[in-house]
């Protein structure tokens, strides 16, 4: 169960509220305990003094001089049964229970009996003292009001102390507990330091020190993403220069070795590779500027063939056979031929190094039918190693000793810019990659 802080701030004060109360009725009860011991030791006092050795007789004369002194009220009953009395009625009823407040008029009081004996003057007969319950009260009313008036202040002074210091606690954590939110969110502005030097605001200096190196940390990560980020964009595009400069140089030597049928077809091979350099350099110049995909209707037949023309030097230098038989459907969708041509040149320039040597590539176009369109390009070679096969699209992945290990991961992300998936799987001694297009291509 969830207690706040305030309850447990305000719980001790509570506590030891509950003492105060527990001590001040017990002081209470002591001072009127003390009180009405105070009033029987001054009772049984005037009744010593009346009863004891007398150099004079009790008349009326003396018994109101000793209610004036005493403020007690006196009755004197003597033996021939005149009354003496210092109540304006003589002929007050007399209590028969001293321990029972007795009533007279409109006032109560208590009885004290005093039989008066030889040699007293009045010897034979009867003094009743009465002590006004009024005058009781009063005595015990002052003697506790001090204990009361000290517990009842001394409580709501702690209680409201204690309030006043639990709000501006609770106030000071509220602020505290905004501001790891606002970090959390990315505001990292250092927070104004409370007056009151405590260690809520050794805490608050805390945090401002965590936010300060938050903000340098995220300042470093960005510098570094963004390094990160231009380093795989580098990678790739010497990767894809690599490729194209590779390939016009195939082609040229192609054409330059083959003197029984020389055809312009190498040159043009090496032309639409120079072409492919010229349009990733002007990629990496465009680097950090806003650009929009084209989204043009291209036939990936077409590119599909212009594909496999660009490879097949590449694929001759290694003794890789192509097999490549263009459908009699078209293949029309809107996408970046450019960008498409990566994709193929780097799904079929990956499977002709797997393969090596007397290895065959083939590639096929078909219509599945659920109407999507699907292109493989399927290698004999002998797979991808297994610790890395779980991870082949990943940036800087790579089996090859020379490899980059960002073929594939430009291949994945042309595919995913046009709305298709690209995927890979080893079936019996091929290797098979799949690009699904979730739409029917035009025929």
């Amino acid at each position: 169960m969830r207690i706040g802080l305030r309850v447990r701030l305000l719980l001790p004060p509570a506590v030891l509220l509950v003492g105060i109360a527990a001590v001040t009725w017990w002081a209470v009860g002591v001072a009127a305990h003390t009180v009405e011991r105070q009033i029987d030791t001054q009772i049984r006092a005037i009744a010593r003094t009346l009863s004891g050795p007398p150099t004079f007789p009790l008349t009326d004369a003396v018994l109101n001089q000793m209610k004036g002194l005493s403020g007690v009220e006196f009755v004197l009953v003597n033996r021939t049964g005149e009354r003496l009395s210092t109540f304006p009625d003589a002929n007050i009823p007399l209590p028969t229970n001293l321990g029972v407040p007795l009533r007279i008029g409109d006032s109560e009081f208590l009885a004290e009996k005093v039989p008066l004996r030889a040699p007293h003057p009045n010897e034979g007969g009867t003094l009743w003292i009465f002590y006004p319950d009024a005058l009781r009260r009063t005595a015990v009313g002052d003697a506790v009001r001090p204990a009361l008036w000290l517990g009842g202040v001394g409580g709501l002074v702690v209680v409201g102390l204690t309030m006043l210091t639990s709000r501006r606690l609770v106030t000071r954590v509220r602020d505290l507990e905004q501001r790891t939110r606002d970090i959390a969110a990315g505001a990292f502005s250092p927070m104004p330091l409370p007056k009151t030097d405590d260690e809520l605001r050794d805490l608050c200096q805390s945090v401002n020190e965590m936010a300060r190196r938050l903000a340098e940390y995220r300042e470093q990560t960005q510098t570094t993403e963004r390094l990160r980020v231009l380093g795989q964009f580098s990678g790739g595009l010497a990767h894809q220069l690599r490729n194209a400069a590779t390939g016009a140089k195939l082609a040229i030597e192609l054409y330059l070795g083959d003197t029984s049928q020389r055809t312009d077809e190498p040159l043009h091979v090496a032309l639409r590779q120079l072409a492919r350099i010229e349009f990733n350099l002007r990629q990496f110049l465009n680097l950090g500027k806003p650009t929009q995909a084209s989204a043009e209707p291209c036939d990936l037949h077409v590119i599909l063939d212009q594909t496999v023309r660009l490879v097949g030097p590449q694929a001759q230098h290694l003794g890789t056979t192509i097999v490549w038989v263009r459908p009699a459907f078209s293949a029309v969708i809107a996408g970046d031929p450019n960008v498409l041509g990566h994709l193929f040149g780097n799904l079929i320039a990956n499977a002709i190094e797997a393969t090596g040597s007397g290895g065959n590539v083939a590639i096929t176009s078909s219509i599945g039918d659920d109407g999507h369109h699907q292109i493989e390009v399927r290698d004999d070679g002998p797979g991808p190693r297994a610790d890395i096969a779980a991870k082949l699209f990943e940036p800087f992945v790579t089996g090859k000793e020379q490899g980059i290990g960002l073929g594939l991961a430009v291949a994945r992300q042309a595919a995913e810019a046009h709305g298709c998936t690209l995927t890979w799987e080893r079936c019996y001694t091929e290797t098979i990659f799949r690009v699904d297009w979730p739409k029917r291509a035009s025929r």
